[in-house]
């Protein structure tokens, strides 16, 4: 191929902002036609990964995300779980691409009064009130809170329909759990912090010898990705030197808040008796009949009926978004991971790097194909549907789409994590599982554009005999594919908002206080 080093410059930078232009508006947010009608059951990132909290390294921590892009501002009803959905967290543990274990999460909403809602006397009236809280919460028991959020949790084991169901149990054995209301506002909630803080519960949970917590509410958005730059026209260039790597680019860490289902289990109590290596996935379900009610009511809008069915699918980032076909994006979010491979031509041929290579291979006078050559990328395939040997790859490999993490490599302290993870030589990173710290996006734009292709810093790591930490021996090439496979595949991609653990909490449920609504 013959193509200037200015101009594959030019091509590096343009094809990144043609990746990034496709990812909706987030990890996961809105990603396929269907979801966007559901925005309750839209899961948006998934995060599992060793505890780093100080202490609690013997722990695995799973934080699902859902309902995308809430303003904080954004009442007066704000942002309730759905009642008639069941979300979930899928835990394999033998490599087959089935659950092993199923934690789900069930929402109550009531309204205060025995259900009636809080009411004022008006004349010789009594109305109820239309907004969900008649003064200051401060987490007593004589808060005036007009909406009641509540949750149960239940442990499957087996088939998450069919298995052996026994519930998670708070202090008392009490099987129903608080959650917060939305972060309305200063005036509303004066301590916020101190007040969801108090719902992190401490559990029981079955068949586990040491107990777990969990926190169901709103955070902050962790998601760093710059949005608003891309969409106009490719008004950036998104190659490091080329942008200003700073928060100021980022569109939604500091405006935009999401909803977390975060757990934290002990890892003797997912890993049974495989190599210490666990896939996961987040899904929320809804019953497949709905009949619209023609005199809704508080407690039902609808009538549901019938078997519950799979509406959002989670594990790795972006997958939905630049991976997935448009045809296919709804059926993947119905999948299970035992039917990916009905989609894995998505992966094994992709088609953003052809995109890419059709729309700016002339332009920028470009001689030959810019996107990688290697079909079937097998380097893709390692990353999304088997995970890395001697990294994060099951004993048994079924190729599916799941986050997969070895539960066996230590810890690395927040102030010492790498963003990039594990081709940053931070093993506890993105893809060996994934940390609110990693800045996933940046990663995604190397590995879709070849960066396996090209030797990686691992050879100490991996105990690739004669490697020296920091030495032209530690510099190993995968096997995946080779240098010239990925004739870009070695370019520093950025998208300009960086993200780093440093800003995030340092203990669970580790994603930080939401922002208010309004201040005062």
């Amino acid at each position: 191929m013959s193509i200037s080093k200015k101009t594959a410059r030019l091509a590096m930078g343009v094809s990144a902002a043609a990746l990034v232009a496709t990812t909706a508006t987030a990890s996961s947010h809105r990603e396929a036609p269907g979801i966007t009608e559901q925005p309750k059951v839209d899961a948006t990132d998934f995060y599992m990964f060793r505890s780093y909290e100080p202490g609690r390294e013997g722990y695995v921590t799973f934080i699902a995300n859902y309902i995308p892009l809430q303003a904080p501002y954004g009442g007066p009803n704000y942002f309730t779980m759905d009642p008639d959905a069941i979300y979930e967290i899928h835990v394999d543990n033998d490599g087959d691409a089935i659950e092993d274990i199923t934690f789900q999460f069930d929402f109550n909403n009531e309204l205060a009064m025995d259900g009636q809602g809080i009411a004022l006397q008006i004349g010789d009236a009594t109305v109820a009130i239309p907004l969900r809280t008649a003064g200051p919460i401060t987490g007593a028991a004589s808060d005036p809170l007009n909406e009641i959020e509540s949750y149960t949790l239940t442990q499957i084991t087996g088939d998450r329909r069919s298995g052996e169901r026994a519930s998670v149990t708070g202090a008392g054995g009490s099987t129903s759990f608080a959650k917060p209301l939305d972060y309305i506002g200063t005036k509303t909630i004066p301590n916020y912090e101190s007040y969801a803080n108090d719902l992190i519960h401490d559990v029981t949970i079955p068949g586990c010898d040491t107990g777990g917590k969990v926190f169901v509410g709103q955070r902050e958005e962790a998601f760093a990705v710059n949005l608003g730059e891309i969409f106009d026209l490719v008004n950036l260039v998104p190659l490091e030197g080329s942008i200003d790597n700073v928060r100021a680019n980022d569109d939604l860490v500091g405006q935009f808040n999401v909803t977390s289902l975060a757990l934290e289990v002990p890892i003797s109590c997912v890993t049974g008796d495989g190599n210490g290596v666990i896939g996961a996935w987040t899904t929320a379900s809804l019953p497949q009949g709905e009949v619209e009610d023609p005199s809704p009511t508080y407690g039902a809008t609808s009538v549901y009926g019938g078997a519950y069915v799979q509406q959002s699918r989670l594990s790795n980032p972006l997958v939905n978004e630049v991976v997935i076909g448009l045809p296919d994006k709804d059926l993947f979010n119905a999948a299970e991971p035992t039917q990916d491979g009905a989609l894995a031509t998505y992966v094994t041929n992709p088609t953003l790097p052809a995109l890419v290579d059709i729309l700016f291979r002339d332009a920028l006078g470009a001689t030959d194909n810019i996107a990688p050559s290697n079909l079937p990328r097998q380097d893709l395939v390692t990353a999304f549907l088997t995970g890395f040997p001697g990294v994060n790859q099951l004993a048994t490999v079924t190729p599916s789409e799941m986050l997969r993490l070895n539960t066996g490599i230590p810890v690395t302290p927040r102030d010492a994590q790498h963003p990039y993870g594990v081709v940053a030589e931070d093993l506890a990173g993105f893809p060996n599982g994934r940390r609110p710290g990693d800045d996933t996006v940046d990663i995604a734009l190397r590995v879709v554009m070849g960066a396996l292709c090209h030797p990686v810093p691992l050879g100490a790591e991996l105990g690739i005999d004669g490697a020296v930490e920091d030495s032209e021996s530690d510099l190993i090439n995968l096997g995946l594919c080779a240098p010239e496979d990925a004739p870009v595949g070695n370019a520093p991609f950025i998208d300009g908002a960086p993200i780093s653990a440093a800003e995030l909490q340092n203990a669970f449920p580790y994603l930080n206080t939401p922002l208010p609504g309004a201040t005062n």
